[in-house]
């Protein structure tokens, strides 16, 4: 199953990929602006609840395609490229394992401890 989600991801990275192209940015802007998003670990500063709302909201993907959204609807390339990076991102860390945070710990994710073997 965890292999079948991975797939499911990549698909999306893709997707993301694929929106990206039709702005017309330099592809090297997302590249750049591809770990923007793991500014949300930041809140861990504060304490592991704060950090764990910073983080969610940072890399939540429906979020993301509601501020895409909004750029279309607004014509905005700027808020669509921020709706595309925040998706591109969530899809990326999750391949990876990195999941939405629960305020126990940063290694406490819905996808499972981070860095535990099945």
């Amino acid at each position: 199953m965890k292999n079948l989600l991975k797939l499911e991801e990549l698909a999306m990275f893709g997707l993301g990929i694929l929106a990206f192209n039709q702005l017309h940015y330099a592809w090297w802007w997302f590249i750049v602006l591809l770990l923007t998003p793991d500014i949300g670990m930041l809140g861990y500063l504060v304490n592991s609840k704060f950090g764990a709302v910073t983080y969610n909201l940072f890399h939540h993907k429906g979020l993301a395609v509601v501020i895409y959204i909004i750029g279309i609807v607004c014509n905005d390339t700027v808020l669509q490229l921020i709706g595309i990076i925040v998706f591109s991102h969530a899809c990326m860390d999750r391949i990876f394992g990195y999941g939405l945070k629960y305020k126990s710990s940063f290694k406490d994710t819905h996808l499972g401890k981070i860095g535990v073997k099945e």
